[in-house]
Order: C-alpha cells, then structure tokens, then sequence
C-alpha cells in the first residue's frame, strides 16, 4: 500500500476557504430572501457559481494538500466535470432554501440530494487521478463520508433558511455558523480521503496530459478567493444599498405621513382639519344612506375669544385654543369627529342614535367651554355659540350642513351667546342680509361712509354746554343712515371695529380741535371704546396718534369703556387705563350700576367719571328703587372723587332730580340729540333759547 502524507498548511487553507464559501453561501441567502423579480435568478446564478466554487477549492484543495510517494495529475475534463457538480449541487441548494417554508420532509430530501451531489463532486475529483490499478475504498469509511455529506448538507439547508432574514447580530450568527459548516465540509472530505487505499505499484493515469504542477495549488486558492471575494464584496455592496434604499423608502413615508397630517389636520390643534372634515361628512352621509340612522353637525364659535387673544397676545391665544381642543375632544366617542375649521371656529360631527339626542350633546358641549381656563396663570373665561343641524333634514350635502350650521350659530350668538340653537330655514335668509351687510361695511370702510354725530354734555348746575359726546353712524347708500346697533356687533366679530375705532378716534379729535379754535378750550369730546377695541394691542398707540396728529391736548378727551369691559380682566383693564391716565386722558366708566364691579379694583382704576346707566334715568320718576341706586351711585363716585354723569335725561324732573342729587353732568334728548358736527352750534342756540334756569 502507498502510504500518503498531508500538507499542514495546505489542509489549513482548505479548511479556511470551507469557512469562507460557507459563510458567503449564508450571506448569499439573505440577498435572495430580500430580493425581487429578475434580481431573484440573477442572485441565485452567481450564488451558485460562488459557492460551488468555493466548496470545489476547498475539495480540490485538500486534493493537493494529499501527497504519494508517486507524481499526481488530474484529469481536466473530470475535474471540470466535478466542478459542474459542485455548482449545480449549490445552485439546487440556494433554491431550495429560498422557498417560503421548509418542511422537515423537504429538508431531508433536500439533504439527500444536496449530500449526493457533494459526495459526488469528491468521489469525482478523485477519480480525476485516474489511479491505475482503481482506488481501493474503505466501505466503512466510505459510508461514514457520505452520511456525513447528506448530515452537512442537512444542518448547512437548515441553518440556512433561518439565518436567511435580517435578524439582529445577524452577521455574527452567521460567522459562528459558517465555521461549523466549514468544518463539516471539511470533515467530510477528509474522511472519505481516509477512505482511499492506494495498492503498492498504483500510478497517475492523468499524469500526462492532465493538471499539474507545484503552483496549481496557488492559482487555484486565488482564483476561489477571487470569485469568493467578489461574491462577498457584491452580497455586501448590495446590502448597504438595499438598507439605504429601505431607509429611504420609511422617510419617505414618514414624510408622507407628515404631508398627509399636515394636508388633513390642523397644525395648531392636531385636530381634523375643514379638507378632512368634509370627507368625514360625505362619509357619514354615505353610511346614513347604506345603514340608516342620523347625526348632527354642530358650529362652534367661541365668543370672547378675540378680546383674550388681543389683551394677552396670540401666544396665550394658542394656548387657549389647544386647551378648548382638548377639554372638547376629551369628551366625544371614537366615531365622533372634532374639527377647528379657522380662528376660533369649531365643527362636531356627532353620530346619534336619536335625533333628539343631539340637545344633549349641545348642552354638554356649551357647559365644557363655560368653565374657566387656567392658561399662563391667567384665569381665562369664554362662553360657546353652537349653531346645531341635523341630518337627514337640514341639508343635502356637506356645503349645505356647514352653511346651515353656519347661519344657527349666528343665531345663537345674536339670541345672547352661551347657548345653541337648531337650524330653521328663515336664519338663511338672514344669513345672507350678514353676509352682505358684512361686505358693505367692509366697502364703508374704504370709501369712508361712517359718520359721527354728537350729542352734547350739560354742566348739571350751570346749565352750560361742556362737551360732546361722539356717536358713531353709517351712512348706507341703499339703507340710509344706520344706527351703531345694526352694525356693531357684526364689527367687533370680523375684526373691522379696530380700523372704524381708530377713524372715530382721530374724526373726533380732529372735530374737538376745531371747536377748541373757535373758542371752546373748555369742553372736552367723549368717544366710546368697544370691548374688542379696549383689549386690542394697538389702543394706546392709537389714541396717542390721533391727539398727536390733531394736536389736541389729552385731557381734552374722555374715553368711555362699559362697567362689563372694565371688570372683565380687571388686572389688564388696570394696565391699559393706567397708561391712558398717564397720557392725560379722562377715563369714564360708561353705563355704571349694570355690572358686577368689585369696589376693591374700583377704586384702583384711574377713571375720573362715572356714568349712570340710562335705563336708571328712565324710570327715575315712576320706581323708587332706580331712585335709591342713582343716589347710592352718586354717593360712591362722590366718595371716590369722580365726576357723575347721567345720560338719558328727557324730562325737566329727571333733570332737576338729578342735579338736586349732586350730578356734575346731564345728556339726554331734553339738552339735545345727536347730530352732525355742522348742526351742532345751531342746536346749542336752541337750548339757549328756551331760557333753562339753575334749580
């Protein structure tokens, strides 16, 4: 028998090139497994060329590495022939670890073929020696080779399929599996090398004419370490792009996700949006139609928002806002939808089993926006106008629910706010007389239709003319003149009293000022603020712009603001009033005796008069009561050191009543009405004329 040796280094390098090709034939697996279409069989060719080459190289290899006291050789064709079988055994391997799942009978078929293949490739490669006399195998040894080809293929298949997704240290699970695998490809070699018995006088048949030579062992290791690496280098590459390409792909849909919330919601709020909004309607209508059943569209306006927003800026504003979303949405059920629509409008689409249901929701809905709101530490209060429409019955469609809804709020608002109100068909009606008495007053504006008359103010005692007071009108050019209670209202609403507040402001001191030259530097001019305008940022500089530009001095003018404005939020008020007061302006406290007010932040406000309220001047006469609460007024502003004015006067009792009370001032229709600055002198003649003397 010839007895062969073994190259150390040579098994060495055998066994490394079993751990590489294993490893690439592992991480070929996951780029098969996450590959599509065309890229699928393009993977599984060149994965099968590389680890069928790599397993090859490690058999052909350890070929070399074997050594006999004789020369060796090996024949090409059946060399190449036992390469084929390496790369089609590898090839059926990639496939079948691709598939979905891997049942444990498809396993050991598998196995079977797959361990067949590579005992063939080996048993191949050696009969590439063609030996002369054959090679004598071990049958024990033999058998142990094979079961330990189809055992490899076996664990190589499974291991395989699991480690073929992206798992976490997947890499690393993949390494320690690859020298296992390399091992047991390697073991298989060697023991079925084992099995080889060369009989004494045995010779190379391939010697001549086949491969051979001492460098083929290193081409062959550097061809195999090429296709290897290039194999891995690729599988690599590509898993960075696929990664990146993954990582792109959920930005991408993040930023879809952020488009769409941005498209569909509100950005302050978080809240569904009018766009979303009215698929939700259109939605509700559809499943109305399918299913049966009803719900309800409620308008939701919050009334005092502006003067908060103004008096304490847009940021608390927001605040505001988001806390209202909240407190709303923390109260409805899943299928209900909560959308702000714009400023301080909101829509609830509420799903109702009865139609009658829908008061409940209302009242509900009113009693959450009434309670107080803790915002910055500030105390803020704000009251709801719902305007409530019912489907089916009160509309169509989503335009028409939204309008309907639209035109019930604003009856809710003009009924006294802090409440709702269903929809009836005559509030379109006067929806649209609004809508147009809206866009003509925004035309009034630019074409200066606005007017002031005015009414002037008596020294009680003296019976002297001691001023005016401004009131605003409209001069409509289809309606005629048109009183400040048809339009005011609507005014403050939209935001339009700021520009129509700043030309009464700067019309009435230019006005003060001309009378000022004709020699009454006594007088001083009164101009009512609304509430909207008092809480507006701007007022202080407004007023300062309009003496300034008039050069009229400050105590010339008296700003009137109501009890209810003051008493709002005393501490603001007392800010504004303060530098008002500072500027030299009077401060009256306009319609005196109908609020709340608290004499602690009374006494604190800078205000120099009092206004008694004229449905107390009406009644003087007739009801004891009005009596009683004039004279306690009177008292309180005597104690305080403020003037006392009385408006409503009419009579020539009321006027003697109130002057024998102490009152420093009368206005009313018995000294005169208002009138355009032109007929204002010429009225003042008149009440000369009559000869009103001192009680």
């Amino acid at each position: 028998m010839l007895i062969g040796t073994y190259s150390s280094s040579l098994v060495l390098i055998s066994l490394c090139v079993a751990i590489l090709a294993s490893y690439t034939a592992l991480d070929l697996t996951g780029r098969i497994a996450t590959a599509k279409g065309r890229a699928v069989h393009l993977w599984m060719g060149g994965g099968a060329l590389a680890m069928g080459v790599g397993v090859w190289s490690m058999h052909f290899i350890g070929m070399l590495a074997f050594s006999l006291p004789i020369s060796l050789g090996y024949d090409l064709a059946l060399t190449a022939l036992s390469l084929l079988i390496a790369v089609l055994s590898s090839g059926f391997a990639l496939w079948l670890i691709s598939q979905p799942t891997l049942p444990w009978l498809q396993l050991g078929f598998g196995a079977l073929i797959m361990g067949a293949g590579i005992s063939s490739m080996h048993y191949m490669g050696m009969a590439a020696l063609q030996m002369q006399p054959g090679i004598d195998y071990d049958p024990t040894l033999f058998s142990a080779s094979l079961a330990i080809a189809v055992g490899a293929s076996a664990a190589a298949l499974w291991i395989a399929f699991r480690l073929r997704k992206h798992t976490p240290y997947v890499r690393q699970i993949r390494g320690a599996a690859a020298v296992l695998m390399g091992i047991a490809i390697v073991g298989m070699h060697y023991t079925g090398m084992a099995a080889a018995n060369f009989p004494e006088g045995s010779f190379c048949g391939a010697l001549d004419g086949g491969l051979s030579g001492s460098g083929l062992d290193y081409v062959v290791l550097i061809t195999t370490l090429a296709v290897l690496a290039m194999a891995l280098l690729t599988s690599v590459l590509d898993a960075r792009m696929e990664a990146r390409t993954a990582e792109l792909a959920r930005s991408l849909t993040l930023a879809n996700q952020e488009l769409t919330q941005l498209a569909l919601h509100d950005t302050l709020t978080g809240l569904p949006n009018r766009t979303l909004l009215a698929d939700r309607i259109d939605q509700a209508i559809g499943k109305v139609a399918e299913q049966g059943g009803c719900f309800a569209l409620m308008f939701i306006d919050l009334d005092g928002f502006k003067p908060v927003n103004d008096a304490f800026g847009h940021h608390v504003g927001d605040q505001l806002l988001k806390a209202v979303a909240t407190r709303l949405r923390g109260h409805l059920h899943s299928q209900d939808t909560l959308a702000r629509i714009g400023g301080d409008e909101f829509v609830l689409l509420v799903e109702l089993q009865e139609l009658e249901d829908a008061m409940d929701v209302a009242v509900k809905q009113v009693n959450l926006v009434s309670r107080p709101f803790r915002i910055a530490e500030h105390d803020l209060q704000l009251t709801a106008s719902l305007g409530i429409v019912l489907y089916p019955g009160n509309g169509l469609d989503q335009l028409e629910l939204l309008r309907n809804a639209d035109a019930a709020m604003y009856h809710a608002k003009n009924a006294g706010k802090n409440g709702y109100s269903f929809f009836d068909v005559s509030m379109n009606s006067n929806a649209r007389q609004q809508l147009q008495l809206l866009q003509d007053m925004r035309a009034a504006v630019e074409l200066g239709q606005f007017r002031l008359h005015y009414q002037p103010k008596y020294d009680a005692a003296l019976r002297q003319p001691i001023g005016a007071e401004a009131l605003l009108r409209w001069e409509h050019p289809q309606q005629g003149l048109l009183l400040p209670d048809r339009f005011i209202g609507l005014a403050e609403k939209t935001g339009l009293i700021i520009p129509i507040g700043e030309w009464v402001l700067d019309e009435a001191c230019r006005q003060m000022r001309q009378w000022m030259q004709q020699g009454h530097e006594e007088w001083r001019i009164a101009v009512n603020l609304s509430a909207i305008q008092f809480c507006h940022a701007g007022l202080v500089d407004s007023v300062a712009r309009a003496l300034q530009s008039n050069q009229l001095p400050a105590n010339r003018l008296t700003l009137e603001i109501t009890e209810t404005t003051a008493m709002r939020d005393a501490d603001a008020s007392l800010t504004v009033l303060q530098k008002l007061s500072d500027m030299g302006v009077d401060i009256s406290i306009d319609d005196f005796g109908t609020g709340y007010s608290s004499l602690m932040y009374l006494k604190r406000l800078p205000a120099n008069e009092l206004k008694i309220d004229r449905g107390f001047v009406r009644d003087l006469e007739h009801d004891s009561d009005d009596a009683a609460i004039v004279s306690a007024i009177v008292a309180l502003g005597q104690a305080l050191g403020l003037r006392i004015v009385a408006e409503g006067v009419e009579t020539d009792r009321q006027q003697e009543f109130l002057t024998r009370l102490g009152c420093d001032s009368l206005q009313g229709y018995l000294m005169g009405k208002p009138v355009p600055a032109e007929q204002f002198m010429a009225g003042l003649m008149e009440v000369r004329e009559k000869e009103v003397k001192p009680v």
